[in-house]
């Protein structure tokens, strides 16, 4: 009974959960076509709608809270800072500059890299990892955001040097949060 009664509960817990894969910006009016065609057009600006880097997605946090999220840059493989913080062996860095704006009407607190991963195609996934790359600034581990106020800096990920990374997603409230961004990387 337990059981059933534990199933029911997750079934219902996984019914909110939202994934974004597409941008922010808003589908041109007056692009439709009519049967057959307008299916391959619509198909076709679906696979170019994809979030890419550059794109930004508004995710949505537990009290409301709208943060634009966009993946600025994408660096393969990052070389460490310096010389104590390395790959773990058979691995290597890959670094993400993320930028986020809070849209929303009250402040914003989170570590937000508790809440990115990165996947390959075969959605085998890799969290961060610590350690400080060439590339640039970090994003700190402990972002507050004011209404309209924005912070910058990379995400280092651990990967093993053969895996080809295909996407990056993020998730607010330390990747508790019901709404997913996704982008392809490649």
């Amino acid at each position: 009974m337990s059981t059933a009664v534990f199933t029911a509960v997750l079934g219902l817990a996984a019914c909110d959960t939202e994934v974004t894969a597409t941008p922010d910006k808003p589908a041109a009016a007056g692009d439709e076509k009519p049967g057959k065609e307008g299916e391959k057009a619509e198909q076709a600006q679906e696979k170019e709608a994809a979030a890419k880097v550059g794109d930004a997605i508004t995710l949505k946090g537990f009290e409301d809270e709208k943060i634009e999220v966009t993946v600025v840059k994408v660096v393969d493989p990052a070389k460490s800072k310096d010389e104590f913080m390395t790959p773990d062996d058979g691995n290597r860095w890959l670094g993400i500059q993320f930028q986020l704006v809070n849209k929303g009407d009250k402040a914003y607190q989170d570590s937000p890299t508790n809440g990115m991963q990165v996947a390959d195609a075969d959605g085998q996934m890799f969290q961060t990892a610590f350690g400080e790359i060439t590339a640039g600034p970090a994003l700190s581990s402990d972002v507050r955001l004011a209404p309209g106020a924005k912070a910058l800096g990379w995400v280092t990920f651990d990967v093993p040097k053969d895996v080809k990374v295909s996407q990056v997603q993020v998730a607010l409230n330390s990747g508790m949060a019901d709404h997913t961004g996704q982008w392809k990387l490649q």
